[in-house]
């Protein structure tokens, strides 16, 4: 197939870099910058450097930018999209852009499935974009009406660049759950060091800072975008973290052993059960 990538960064470069390395499909980068698309051309991420134009040669065109960024090149390029091409996005919300992506695809005439690769590192950009990203990583899929067929080709393409699992379901319950698999730790993280101890951390800390610390190495500019797009899970995330500090914060407090080796051992049965 000729799969074209708009964005290169992060996971628009992995992508690229993921399909070259373990397919034989022909790859299309197209990328705002044009010096980045020329990097991923002289590297061999890409084939081709392609121009919205050259959306119509696709079979698959997979968008790797900000989730309004998406719809909004999708208004502006869909016309360019060639009728019956599955067009996928790779943003870490969908409720909020599902149903404009699903009428856009409707009003072009190309066929939209949402997903969203469960895999990234703290930094961004093309120059830290990997081959090996997805490698065991799971591969979540909102198909959002679209035909099993394409389901089953997008299924198919995940696992062949490495992807370890492949999850099926709706925009409200993928929102429900990354709210709390990826939003809330980030919030948390970055709420930690936030504290005046933090600069002084070298020399006294090991690796439940690093663990707890390691996202909080954010961009700024898209959280933002995806916590208050998918603020309603987030926020029941939250008040449920709210309410299980306060319980800890309180005994200890209170100097309640009892009741604070209870909280705590509770905690450690339910992450036992989850064998991890």
């Amino acid at each position: 197939m000729k799969i074209a990538i708009v964005g290169l960064g992060i996971i628009g470069g992995s992508y690229c870099k993921a399909l070259k390395s373990h397919t034989k499909h022909t790859v299309i980068g197209i990328n705002r910058t044009l010096a980045t698309a020329q990097k991923a051309l002289d590297t061999g991420a890409i084939d081709l450097i392609g121009t919205p134009e050259s959306l119509g040669d696709a079979d698959i065109t997979i968008l790797c930018m900000y989730p309004q960024a998406c719809l909004d090149f999708l208004r502006e390029n869909g016309r360019y999209i060639r009728k019956g091409t599955i067009v996928t996005d790779a943003a870490g919300i969908k409720r909020a852009i599902c149903p404009q992506m699903k009428s856009l695809a409707e009003e072009f005439g190309y066929i939209f499935v949402g997903s969203h690769p469960m895999a990234g590192k703290e930094k961004n950009g093309f120059d830290v974009s990997d081959a090996d990203l997805f490698m065991g990583a799971s591969f979540i899929i909102t198909p959002c009406g679209a035909p099993q067929e394409a389901v089953g080709t997008l299924a198919k393409l995940a696992r062949e660049i490495g992807f370890g699992t492949v999850k099926i379901t709706t925009p409200e319950e993928h929102d429900r759950m990354i709210a709390f698999t990826s939003q809330l730790p980030h919030v948390l993280a970055c709420a930690y060091v936030l504290s005046p101890s933090c600069p002084n951390h070298n020399g006294f800390s090991a690796g439940s800072y690093r663990d707890v610390s390691r996202v909080a190495n954010i961009n700024a500019k898209l959280w933002s975008e995806l916590f208050l797009e998918n603020r309603e899970p987030l926020i029941e995330e939250l008040q449920e973290l709210n309410h299980n500090l306060t319980a800890l914060f309180d005994a200890i407090k209170a100097n309640d052993k009892e009741t604070l080796s209870a909280l705590l051992e509770k905690g450690h049965r339910v992450k036992q059960a989850l064998g991890e």
